[in-house]
């Protein structure tokens, strides 16, 4: 078997491609917690909303004549 031709891996380069990696993915999972925060504040606000509802009952029955 001749070992010359072997590729040996770059340290250096696989370090720099790891870190890269590392970096990509706290970026993923800042992106993703701002949204899942925003998503809890619009929920709040959509349950704020309508328990300040003028006519909370509106909607509740539906009376149908044939």
């Amino acid at each position: 078997m001749d070992t010359s031709m072997m590729v040996t891996p770059d340290i250096a380069s696989m370090s720099m491609a790891m870190a890269s990696s590392k970096a990509t993915n706290d970026i993923g999972v800042a992106v993703l917690s701002k949204a899942l925060d925003n998503f809890q504040d619009n929920g709040a606000a959509m349950t704020k909303m309508m328990e300040q509802s003028v006519t909370p009952y509106l909607g509740s029955n539906f009376d149908m004549s044939v």
